[in-house]
């Protein structure tokens, strides 16, 4: 089904439009949990979160691109779930190596930030991210946004290894780089 007419289901309120957007981005929602959380049964609950979010949000928004409206929302979950599960435990897994990773590279506090601030460095964390070649793109987003391990991620791109973590790392740098020109660092 389009995505036109799943997004009408939503404004018509009508119950089919969750099982048309499960069969249609199901596995894309539940590939982007699982790489977050590692958990089946948590996964499949975020998902259904998401849906019930999708459902609380359309109306009043109406997503132009469906798949990456159900994905933001799905990543927000997830992470928000993954956080609660692991309050007490901090340790290992894939999404705590990443935020690490990425912290060197964007300063921030808990604090929450002017939402201004926060879009303008989302542009120009896009901006950069559109000055990469497509290979280097895809590798940094598998890894930032989906939460891939390095070796699913070496293993999708057939890379090696080491390839890739020499990838982010130059990637990070260079990211580090343009936020500090841009006055973010």
């Amino acid at each position: 089904m389009d995505d036109e007419l799943i997004v009408q289901l939503y404004w018509d309120r009508s119950e089919n439009a969750i099982s048309e957007t499960d069969r249609k981005y199901g596995a894309y929602c539940h590939s982007i949990a699982y790489g977050i959380l590692q958990s089946k049964e948590d996964a499949e609950e975020s998902v259904n979160d998401t849906y019930m979010d999708a459902w609380n949000s359309i109306p009043p928004h109406r997503p132009s691109i469906l798949a990456t409206f159900l994905g933001k929302i799905t990543r927000r979950i997830s992470i928000d779930r993954w956080r609660n599960l692991n309050r007490v435990k901090r340790g290992g897994g894939e999404v705590i190596l990443a935020l690490e990773e990425l912290e060197q590279c964007v300063a921030g506090s808990h604090d929450v930030e002017k939402e201004i601030e926060k879009k303008e460095l989302v542009q120009a964390i896009n901006r950069f991210l559109d000055t990469l070649p497509v290979p280097e793109r895809r590798v940094f987003l598998a890894r930032y946004w989906y939460m891939d391990s390095i070796q699913d991620i070496a293993t999708h791109f057939k890379f090696s290894k080491s390839k890739v973590m020499s990838m982010l790392f130059r990637t990070r740098n260079k990211l580090r780089r343009q936020l500090e020109k841009e006055g973010y660092l």
